[in-house]
């Protein structure tokens, strides 16, 4: 009973789905910390000088009407903002950049630049309008 449940667990387990999808959740992870790099140690720093230029008390965060605490809801989206922005322009457009450029080397499938000839059978350029080998007129 145990092997059968265990042979099970193996074939489960082991899948190509599921290996790729552990292999996925570490690259996504290595991944965002390299995200939050940029945003902690670029973006956020260059935030802090805006803000300091503009005269704006740093400690926003804080900021509320009443109970509710509004400067913590702006913290909130300022930072998906900033986020998103990072991962948009790393993702989308640097490596949708490199692999635009990866895939422009393999040249696409055009319209065709040859046919063959009805009569004779050998291959003529698609703008002929005489075979060159049989001289039969096409049309």
């Amino acid at each position: 009973m145990t092997s059968k449940l265990w042979e099970e667990f193996k074939s489960f387990a082991f899948k190509g789905n599921m290996i790729d999808l552990a292999v996925a959740v570490v690259i996504g992870g290595a991944f965002g910390d390299i995200i939050k790099a940029i945003v902690n140690d670029v973006i956020m720093p260059l935030v802090g000088y805006v803000i300091s230029i503009l005269h704006i008390p740093s400690n926003y965060t804080t900021w509320h009407l009443g109970n509710f605490m509004v400067g913590h809801l702006l913290a909130a989206m300022v930072n998906f903002l900033i986020i998103a922005s990072a991962v948009f322009i790393v993702i989308v457009k640097m490596i949708g950049a490199m692999m635009q450029k990866a895939t422009a080397s393999t040249p696409e499938p055009g319209e065709p630049t040859t046919k063959e000839c009805p009569l004779c059978l050998s291959v003529i350029p698609i703008k002929a309008r005489k075979c060159a080998h049989c001289t039969a007129d096409l049309a």
